[in-house]
């Protein structure tokens, strides 16, 4: 029997996806979704025993699951990652930029160096990514770039100047990377999370009151990382072959107060 792929919107069956960032949080939680989705995955952290046992847990669900390890905070470590990665398994059809760090820095105390560090992993890397990733997407006039922002791209809190504007700046570089690479059949766009029970998260209980942003969302709870796979597939697949140069909030209405 011959399956209409057109009724099959989100496969992903035979794509392939390379998530920066994917071996734990948001970004383990997002690459499950392609690979259940059917993407051939490859995961791209700076600790190779995280990637293991991320790869491990993901090839429950799907496959087939690739890792790579590389560093971000170099930019120069983009153009090899990607060539890299294409060696692993093809070239690369999706590219999710979900790395990044952050530091609570008030705006009169940052340093250079954290400055530095947040704009280069956050924004310049999913630059170099992007510069590196075109040529083969645009051989075959197709491809989805996502990048991973935040509702803090959008407002903020004391002290996350410094992210805010990372993350701000990447919504901004979505949306001119969209209007020059749509003729060439990619989409670009940002998906921006708001409050996510994450190992980071948890962490930053010492610093925030934790219960105050659930309490600020219109759901009143904090998101499970699983709710984010819908919109990241959704992006990724046929089914959002017309949305780009957007940004997708995934808050629970946090943003809408």
């Amino acid at each position: 029997m011959e399956i209409d792929t057109a009724t099959l919107p989100f496969d992903l069956t035979g794509r392939v996806a390379l998530v920066t960032g994917g071996s734990r949080g948001l970004g383990h939680a997002m690459a499950r979704g392609l690979a259940a989705a059917g993407a051939t995955t490859i995961l791209l952290a700076r600790s190779e025993t995280e990637l293991t046992r991320a790869k491990a847990a993901l090839e429950k669900v799907g496959g087939p699951i690739y890792t790579l390890v590389s560093d971000l905070s170099h930019r120069s470590a983009a153009a090899e990652a990607i060539g890299r990665a294409a060696e692993l398994a093809g070239p690369i059809d999706i590219l999710l930029h979900d790395a990044g760090s952050s530091h609570l820095q008030p705006v009169d105390a940052i340093d250079d160096a954290s400055w530095d560090g947040i704009l280069e992993l956050d924004l310049s890397a999913a630059m170099a990514l992007t510069r590196a990733v075109v040529p083969g997407m645009r051989a075959k006039r197709a491809g989805r770039i996502i990048y991973i922002s935040s509702t803090f791209g959008e407002v903020s809190l004391p002290g996350r100047g410094s992210y805010s504007a990372a993350k701000a700046g990447l919504r901004g570089f979505a949306r001119g990377a969209a209007l020059d690479l749509g003729p060439d059949g990619i989409t670009v766009n940002c998906i921006a999370p708001g409050p996510f029970r994450t190992e980071l998260t948890e962490a930053a209980g010492a610093t925030h009151n934790l219960q105050a942003f659930s309490d600020a969302t219109a759901l009143g709870r904090w998101g499970r990382p699983e709710e984010l796979a819908g919109v990241v597939v959704l992006l990724a697949s046929d089914a959002g072959s017309y949305i780009t140069g957007t940004t997708l909030f995934v808050d629970g209405g946090y943003t809408a107060r």
